[in-house]
């Protein structure tokens, strides 16, 4: 009798310590950025809950997660995340839960075929603006939502064909628009350096004012150069970004007027984030026709002003 009221605290304790120790999850399917997440819901459909974190007009490279982000990203039963150094203080978080044997997966790392821009310590992550590249990546995605239930695979495996298939047709689009803009003005100039893959994948000299991340600054020396280059070129075109200030955006066309050359603001473009949830802006394959139609347009190409799909707004 008395052993076993010693032995009751005991397992009491050890039981109370089993629950603290517990990991629970809340059965989401967590995504850092609105691209990754329209793609997991294009995919999922009614099977997965996605609860996205960064969302628009939010710059990834400089976000500082929330306590409520990170209690999302502890709690989540999978993690999906850009990688390649896009998010920022995130990804301190994102890389040690990964480490401690979570499932949190980087969907643009370790893609077959896929050469990317940059360097080892400094890769460019956007490789979302080359629409063949995030066919690849759409791809991992649906592979990693089998594995995470594998049960609906069929589901995954049939919308998945189904999305590429969207995604091959508007990669076609850009293919046969880009090649309307005068040869001597094919040259995107933009406030960030994000459309690196864009440029690679649709025959387009790109310039950002900034480097890959937002973080950088623009120099006196890097202003005036791409100043002289613009004026050189005769472009007529820059643009802005929806989730980056305009500040050095505007010094370039300032810089621009003192030597005679007009320089227009071409459109706001959509870099690190989509537009706003509920539009056709707001998907991803919204956000690149409207990219896509903008820079087209705003260089002197010619593409439909409502989008490839006609749904773009005026």
């Amino acid at each position: 009798m008395f052993k076993s009221l010693i032995l009751l605290p005991i397992l009491f304790l050890a039981g109370a310590c089993t629950k603290k120790n517990k990991v629970t999850t809340d059965g989401t399917i967590v995504t850092t950025i609105g691209m990754i997440a329209d793609v997991t819901r294009e995919i999922a459909g009614d099977k997965q809950e996605v609860i996205n974190l960064i969302g628009e007009g939010i710059d990834p490279h400089t976000h500082k997660p929330l306590k409520s982000e990170v209690d999302r990203i502890q709690n989540a039963e999978l993690v999906l995340y850009n990688g390649l150094l896009l998010e920022g203080k995130m990804g301190t978080l994102l890389n040690t839960r990964k480490e401690k044997g979570n499932p949190v997966v980087a969907v643009t790392e370790g893609l077959e075929d896929v050469e990317l821009i940059g360097d080892a310590d400094h890769p460019d992550p956007h490789l979302w603006m080359d629409v063949s590249l995030w066919t690849k990546v759409a791809g991992k995605i649906g592979g990693e939502l089998i594995r995470h239930d594998s049960e609906n695979s069929d589901h995954y495996t049939q919308r998945l064909a189904e999305y590429q298939k969207h995604l091959t047709d508007l990669h076609t689009h850009a293919l046969m628009v880009f090649p309307t803009i005068p040869p001597g003005q094919r040259v995107l100039v933009t406030a960030h350096d994000a459309f690196s893959y864009l440029g690679r994948a649709y025959g387009i000299e790109v310039r950002g004012i900034q480097g890959i991340s937002t973080e950088s600054e623009a120099g006196t020396k890097d202003i005036n150069d791409l100043v002289d280059h613009l004026v050189e070129k005769k472009i007529p075109a820059i643009f802005v970004e929806s989730s980056v200030s305009d500040k050095s955006v505007k010094a370039v066309i300032e810089g621009a007027a003192q030597k005679g050359h007009t320089v227009k603001i071409g459109g706001e473009l959509f870099s690190d984030a989509m537009g706003q949830p509920g539009t056709y802006e707001g998907t991803y394959i919204g956000m690149m026709d409207h990219n896509i139609t903008t820079i087209v347009n705003g260089l002197g190409g010619t593409a439909p002003k409502n989008g490839f799909q006609g749904k773009l707004n005026d």
